[in-house]
């Protein structure tokens, strides 16, 4: 009979992580209020690795080692060059809202979302686009009409790239064609109706996905067709989650408010990191 997990704290006192990604050992992710990029070490220690003044938030890097950072509020993707941050690709020709998650693929492209609208001023809904950012550093929409493309993943086999629509309330797929281009769109897991909100992503070994949702303040593990396996309540609003640690099977989350203003985020450091033993690690790395 198999038991849910339990979350254990890991990292207190952040004002708002998102982002998260196991590289090299160590968890690494944004800290949106603090301007900061994060590292922690499996046994809790937290270093910060760069300053990102318009707010850091999907991370990835390059073939060559090279750290890549969303800056959301002015919309660039910057590169991590020596001890400084360049811009790599300038965003806002295609986005006119802020920019966030972000997926780089093991040659270097760079898939990242955005909001589409004003979120913090409570605007409309609109619609947005997935953008591909090349190495080279340009810029197009690799899909459009999505509803807040938010945390993505790839296929070990980089043939099929996952999206959590977090309005859309589903996860999308599209195949990959050889020069990064996206097609074949298809609903990978419609989750209306499940009360949930899908924000940030992480695929296991089985090719199940971990999805936080902040709305219902859990973490999911769901199928293709959109069978939810596993539920985990969350203490606060699950942000976003990674597997990761030395044998990739724990499960990190990040919780936080949303739609709370810097000011109170930085004033009250309620966002943490929490872990937990999962039985299905996670997927190899694009």
């Amino acid at each position: 009979m198999s038991t849910t997990p339990r979350l254990e704290p890991f990292v207190k006192g952040l004002a708002f992580p998102e982002a998260p990604r196991w590289h090299a050992g160590a968890l690494w992710l944004s800290d949106f209020y603090q301007c900061v990029v994060l590292r922690v070490t499996p046994d809790g220690a937290v270093e910060t690795v760069a300053e990102v003044p318009a707010q850091p938030s999907g991370l990835g890097w390059l073939p060559d080692g090279r750290l890549l950072v969303v800056s959301m509020n002015d919309r660039r993707l910057l590169r991590q060059d020596g001890r400084e941050l360049v811009e790599a690709a300038d965003l806002s020709g295609l986005a006119a809202w802020p920019c966030n998650d972000m997926l780089v693929d093991g040659m270097g492209r760079a898939y990242i979302g955005n909001f589409g609208f004003d979120l913090h001023a409570r605007a409309p809904f609109a619609a947005t686009s997935l953008l591909l950012v090349t190495p080279d550093g340009r810029v197009q929409v690799a899909a459009d009409d999505l509803h807040f493309p938010n945390g993505t993943v790839l296929t070990p086999d980089g043939r099929t790239l996952i999206v959590a629509e977090s309005y859309g309330q589903r996860l999308t797929a599209f195949d990959v064609a050889p020069d990064g281009t996206l097609g074949r769109r298809r609903v990978w897991a419609q989750l209306e109706g499940k009360g949930v909100g899908p924000d940030g992503i992480c695929l296991d070994a089985q090719g199940a996905v971990w999805l936080a949702s902040p709305v219902s303040r859990e973490v999911l593990r769901v199928k293709e067709g959109g069978e939810v396996v596993e539920r985990i309540p969350t203490d606060g609003q699950a942000i976003a989650c990674m597997l990761g640690g030395p044998d990739r099977r724990t499960l990190f989350v990040l919780t936080g408010r949303v739609l709370v203003t810097p000011q109170q985020s930085l004033a009250e450091r309620s966002g943490a990191i929490w872990h937990a033993r999962v039985p299905v690690p996670g997927a190899g790395l694009p």
